[in-house]
């Protein structure tokens, strides 16, 4: 799946990524295309960034297969609870989901959400002076429980980190920009490559959004880029250079 966006977001496959995945999966068992609608939800709101990065609206059958896909596996309502109060996978999901259908009916204004997208709630925070509740329940910073275990969260996030976007998750973003770099910096060190793609890719979207970085994205994208593997990585990599306006993903 990831592949195939990637390939749209290179200009070499078709706009319509997720009509295309699902008509291939209707020759598959039962099990295997829910496999193949899971794997749709599981990219959120990266199936579509090859037309939200480039501007383009989305095809009727690709809107159309989308609706199917959160038909089939609606988003969790009322929204989950947000950590510590609730577990943090569903969490991370009904954000990624709420990406979704945040893009798709800004993309197409035809399209009609199976249910209001309405966020998640910001998770708590225990420190009572934080000037902003940001996840994992931490400072803005990054420290109350450790800038390790937030940027990883944030990493799970960052189909989030697209233009467009914008919710109590970038406003973590935009307070932690030092948090955000020690967790990239640490994955790459660690050959951690996916977590390292994935932070970084909030690192380009802050650098879009005009926030100092402790750190320069590009040569960062670069070098994970040229080490990471697989599809997931490529894809996030690309994302990053398209926020980075670095040309050609």
């Amino acid at each position: 799946m990831a592949r195939r966006v990637l390939d749209a977001l290179r200009g070499a496959g078709h706009t319509a990524v997720v009509a295309g995945h699902l008509e291939d999966a209707a020759a598959l068992t039962p099990q295997e295309q829910v496999a193949a609608l899971g794997a749709v939800r599981l990219l959120g709101a990266d199936v579509l960034a090859p037309c939200l990065l480039t501007g383009r609206t989305p095809p009727a059958e690709e809107t159309a297969a989308l609706a199917a896909a959160l038909d089939a596996l609606p988003p969790q309502q009322p929204p989950p609870a947000a950590p510590p109060t609730g577990p943090e996978p569903p969490w991370v999901r009904g954000w990624i989901d709420w990406s979704l259908i945040t893009v798709l009916a800004r993309l197409d204004p035809a399209f009609v959400p199976p249910a209001t997208p309405e966020p998640p709630p910001p998770p708590h925070c225990d420190a009572p002076t934080a000037p902003r509740r940001t996840p994992a329940t931490v400072h803005a910073d990054g420290t109350r429980q450790g800038w390790v275990p937030w940027s990883v969260l944030m990493g799970q996030l960052a189909p989030l980190a697209l233009p467009g976007l914008d919710g109590p998750v970038h406003q973590a973003a935009r307070s932690a920009a030092t948090g955000l770099a020690r967790g990239a910096t640490r994955a790459v060190l660690r050959r951690d490559f996916p977590t390292a793609a994935r932070v970084t890719r909030w690192l380009a979207w802050l650098h879009a959004e005009n926030v100092r970085l402790p750190l320069d994205p590009v040569p960062l994208t670069e070098h994970i880029a040229l080490l990471g593997g697989g599809g997931r990585v490529a894809l996030d990599t690309a994302i990053a250079r398209r926020l980075l306006d670095q040309g050609p993903a």
